[in-house]
């Protein structure tokens, strides 16, 4: 609440009324996506992202090169591909965090106001601390792996499609035989 006081204090000095940041239903949620994003862009993932970049051959620029390839022609066919599985990580990470978003809400909000950043974690957490019904947060619990299971499972499942492993045999050879 102090930063966003804060924040709405810098922005009214050049006479900007900026929004009730936490203290509105219509501005929690892109609050909370913005301080997420925020976190995220800097964090973790960043890292896995400069390990995938680093992990592409120079080689292959250099061919590319030779051969006259632009800038963008070099990112599309070569970087892209080469980094897909990093990125592939990191989507199914990022949608493993989205769905499970918990603290964020339970510190800054409190699953306010009226209840708009109340997502399923926190009422999960709610019946299982608060009001003591384990047994519901236990079921909630399930029903959440479940939900977090299906999805990564679609999106292995779809990562034929986009997903390029050097080492791996292309689709079609697996499908036509030796």
């Amino acid at each position: 609440m102090i930063a966003s006081t804060t924040l709405k204090n810098i922005v009214g000095l050049i006479g900007i009324e900026g929004p009730a940041w936490l203290q509105s239903s219509t501005w929690a949620i892109p609050s909370l996506v913005i301080v997420s994003l925020w976190g995220s862009i800097g964090g973790s993932r960043m890292i896995v992202f400069l390990a995938g970049l680093q992990a592409v051959p120079q080689e292959m620029y250099e061919a590319a090169e030779i051969d006259g390839a632009s800038g963008w022609s070099k990112f599309r066919h070569i970087t892209l591909p080469l980094i897909s599985p990093t990125m592939f990580f990191n989507v199914v990470l990022a949608i493993i965090g989205s769905l499970s978003v918990f603290s964020l809400a339970y510190i800054a909000t409190g699953g306010g106001p009226n209840y708009a950043t109340y997502f399923y974690v926190y009422h999960l957490f709610k019946n299982a601390f608060e009001f003591s019904r384990m047994g519901y947060a236990s079921a909630m619990a399930w029903i959440f792996l479940i939900i977090v299971m299906a999805l990564t499972l679609l999106q292995f499942r779809l990562s034929n499609r986009w997903v390029y492993y050097a080492g791996a045999e292309s689709q079609e050879r697996r499908d036509d035989g030796p």
